[in-house]
């Protein structure tokens, strides 16, 4: 069975920036994310809608 969660350094190399971004973005609420106890975890289609959201919302302010 695949797996289908990140860690914080998998998410972070998953969308190509610092592993400190990810951590900031956790304590903004900017990216969702599962908390167990201490660990941070992602689910990868939960981040991939995440992403894809995003990139809508820059087309809609670029128009």
């Amino acid at each position: 069975m695949q797996r289908k969660t990140l860690t914080t350094e998998e998410v972070a190399d998953y969308i190509g920036v610092h592993k400190d971004t990810i951590y900031t973005m956790v304590r903004q609420k900017q990216i969702p994310h599962i908390r167990v106890r201490r660990r941070i975890f992602f689910s990868i289609e939960t981040i991939d809608a995440w992403m894809r959201d995003q990139e809508q919302k820059s087309l809609e302010v670029a128009q």
